[in-house]
């Protein structure tokens, strides 16, 4: 396997997110997609430093997390080490998931990893193949109608946030202007939603349910522009 983009910024990434972020938003509204997972096997894909991967496990999942990150998962190994949890990590490549089994899980989780897996199609097959029939699949991606490489937040003169949109239908590879965020540091790939949508229903994952949290109270003031537009789109599909 190839090395991670995340090698490289590993511990600042879990730093930012222990300072808090929109995760405050994101994983509420993923642990909803997932339902009751109490004595469930569950992966978490792309799991990163294993923020979700901790929260199903404290929902009584039983939880490997899979990455493709060294750097990120001994990370996720520290704070295991530090509150047991029983979660289980593993390395390998979301694109083939080659060291787990066919059907073995009863679902599948992934928090805002999508974006940065080059080919989306494999992955979704991928992600078929080890679960169970009937099994589900939760995930959480940057809703892709708002957050475009290109589009800006405004804030108007009377204090009114809004968001311009460009180059929705620009699909690709990009990285931010941004040299201090995640997308400036690692980039990121654009999708239509139908692109997202469509390869998930090739792939034998039919949708059950979409979601777009708002943000509210203390994050509203943090971000207002998430109380005007959509961040994120949850997804939930079942396994045919």
């Amino acid at each position: 396997m190839t090395a991670a983009a995340y090698d490289a910024i590993a511990e600042w990434y879990d730093e930012a997110l222990r300072a808090g972020s929109l995760h405050d938003l994101i994983l509420p509204a993923l642990l909803r997609a997932c339902g009751p997972v109490a004595g469930r096997r569950v992966c978490d894909l792309g799991c990163g430093s294993g923020v979700a991967a901790r929260a199903l496990a404290r929902a009584g999942a039983r939880v490997v997390g899979v990455d493709l990150s060294a750097a990120l998962l001994a990370i996720a190994r520290r704070y295991e080490a530090a509150e047991p949890l029983g979660v289980a990590y593993l390395r390998d490549d979301a694109r083939a998931l080659a060291a787990v089994a066919d059907g073995a899980f009863d679902g599948v989780a992934c928090n805002l990893a999508l974006m940065d897996i080059d080919d989306l199609g494999a992955t979704a097959r991928a992600v078929r193949r080890v679960l169970r029939r009937g099994g589900w699949f939760a995930c959480t991606i940057t809703h892709p109608c708002f957050l475009t490489p290109h589009a800006r937040s405004l804030r108007e003169p009377d204090g009114a946030h809004r968001r311009l949109v460009w180059g929705y239908f620009a699909e690709g590879f990009w990285r931010s202007d941004n040299p201090d965020g995640v997308r400036g540091k690692v980039g990121a790939r654009h999708r239509t939603l139908g692109t997202y949508l469509n390869t998930l229903l090739d792939a034998g994952l039919v949708l059950e349910r979409f979601d777009e949290p708002a943000a509210t109270g203390d994050l509203a003031a943090r971000f207002p522009i998430y109380a005007e537009v959509a961040a994120v789109a949850v997804l939930r599909c079942r396994a045919r």
